[in-house]
């Protein structure tokens, strides 16, 4: 895995994406549902899926990338843009990868909050006379991204009893509070505040309630950003429900 770190998070040679893409293409030639990893595999393939966030934003949320299935087919490079070159495989071989990789509580929560924190970046990025399309397009990719995540954390869980299910859950959201889900990236004051406010009102919820609200962290954290923003009432009730559409959808996409 070390082969495909970039020398900083989102900045990647052609070498060091192909070498990510080159194991996630073998892993992903296997049935998505049935994948499994080597437990000892599971942390340190989140940790380099979590290096390649802005790309992770992109395949999870799947609105922003253009010809899509020409770029993530299996024998397509990585491709370059902005000064570094992109990792992009299919949506079921990604799926299906998570999805083996989330059996690790700590490796879900890794990528979970890595996800958040690339949110937060795309929301505080919105420039302040963004409308229409470019105003809604931020968060509803976003609470698309995380919809699949909720997706496969259902999943993982499907089948197992009771305390199980109530073990790995909270595992993640300790995991997630506790500040050590993923190495934290740069970010402006704006994503920073973002971020300290979901993972705020995620410790703020009571123990019972706390996995069901990562549910709502697509609407939760886009709330969060239009009141920042000071958005007008209608138009924030009309992204708010645009944005939980999104989540929903993605969320029903994943398959138990």
């Amino acid at each position: 895995m070390n082969a495909s770190a970039g020398n900083a998070p989102g900045r990647h040679t052609q070498a060091q994406a192909q070498a990510l893409k080159d194991v996630l293409v073998v892993l992903g030639s296997e049935d998505p549902a049935k994948l499994t990893l080597d437990p000892a595999l599971r942390v340190p393939l989140a940790t380099a899926l979590a290096d390649y966030a802005p790309d992770l934003h992109e395949m999870l949320g799947g609105i922003g990338i253009t010809d899509f299935l020409a770029k993530a087919a299996p024998q397509a490079p990585p491709w370059q843009s902005d000064g570094t070159h992109h990792l992009t495989v299919l949506p079921d071989t990604l799926r299906g990868i998570v999805r083996a990789v989330a059996q690790d509580p700590e490796a879900y929560a890794l990528l979970r909050m890595t996800e958040t924190r690339t949110t937060a970046q795309r929301l505080a990025a919105v420039p302040a006379d963004a409308a229409n399309y470019s105003l809604s397009v931020p968060p509803t990719e976003s609470a698309r991204a995380l919809g699949i995540l909720d997706g496969i954390a259902d999943a993982v869980t499907h089948g197992k009893d009771k305390r199980q299910v109530r073990v790995w859950r909270t595992a993640v959201v300790d995991t997630l509070l506790d500040g050590q889900a993923s190495p934290k990236s740069a970010q402006d004051p704006p994503a920073a505040h973002l971020t300290a406010a979901w993972l705020q009102n995620l410790k703020n919820a009571s123990q019972e309630e706390r996995f069901d609200r990562l549910r709502t962290q697509g609407v939760d954290m886009a709330r969060e950003w239009a009141q920042e923003r000071k958005m007008d009432e209608q138009t924030q009730q009309g992204l708010l429900a645009k944005v939980e559409r999104s989540a929903l959808s993605a969320y029903r996409e994943v398959e138990l």
